[in-house]
This record gives structure tokens, C-alpha cells and sequence, in this order.
């Protein structure tokens, strides 16, 4: 199975110069760990994620005033859409990673994460009923 076949395509990014409060934000309102950071043509310049946020945190409140560019890791981990899920898992469980930005010629497409995997493999053993007796 290939990344591109379950990897979600709807991605947030931010910006190089995003403040470390606009991404603390951005990754409370959306419930993700971490954020790929791009350039102005959509290539992976690297990731910001909750720790390196708290790491901020540790010159007290001013920090949060610091931009993606400062604090990000500047050799993401990304993965091609053609790339298989074995190596995503590989990738994963290595690196100890959630999930992984996806590109594709360069330029981000998508995102795939643990749960994305898990959600591939697994069929599901329970229905939904809805009823519509009278009450």
C-alpha cells in the first residue's frame, strides 16, 4: 500500500515566520502535535512540534514570541507519495515520530499519521443504527 492511498491531503503548514504563540494555537484548535513549516512554493523546510514549543517556554512567556524558522528542525523527516506504508511504519517507530509530512516533486501534499496506518488495517466490527420509533 502506498502513502498516497491514505494519507490526509488537507494540511496546515506554517510559515517561516509564524510566532511560537500563532503555532501553540494553531496546534491546540486543530488537536496536532506538530506542524510542517514551507516556504513560499510549498517545499518541507522543516517541522515545529509541541516540545520544541515547551523548550521556548523555558525563557518564560518572552519566547513565545520567537518565530518557526528559530526553533524548528531543519531536516524534516518526510515521505514521498509513492513511498510504501512499511516505510512510514519504518520511519515511525525508528524516529518515534506521530506523523510524517508527505510531498510529492518537492512540494507538500499531504500529511500521514499513526492513527492514518492503523486506520488502513483495520476493519471495523461495529454498526450504527439510527431508529426511528416513535417516542
Amino acid at each position: 500500500m502506498l502513502i498516497r492511498q491514505i494519507m490526509a491531503t488537507r494540511v496546515v503548514a506554517a510559515k517561516p515566520t509564524a510566532t511560537c504563540t500563532s503555532l501553540a494555537q494553531k496546534m491546540l484548535s486543530g488537536f496536532v502535535s506538530g506542524l510542517p513549516v514551507t516556504d513560499e512554493s510549498g517545499r518541507v523546510i522543516g517541522v515545529v512540534t509541541e516540545f520544541d514549543l515547551l523548550k521556548v517556554l523555558r525563557k518564560g512567556s518572552a519566547g513565545m514570541a520567537s518565530v518557526a524558522e528559530e526553533i524548528m528542525s531543519t531536516e524534516p523527516i518526510c515521505l514521498d507519495a509513492e513511498q510504501t506504508v512499511d516505510e512510514a511504519i519504518d520511519l515511525m517507530t525508528h524516529h518515534h515520530i506521530l506523523r510524517i509530512p508527505v510531498v510529492s516533486k518537492g512540494k507538500l501534499v499531504g500529511i500521514v499519521s499513526r492513527a492514518d496506518i492503523l486506520r488502513a488495517f483495520v476493519q471495523e466490527e461495529f454498526q450504527e443504527f439510527e431508529t426511528t420509533a416513535d417516542r
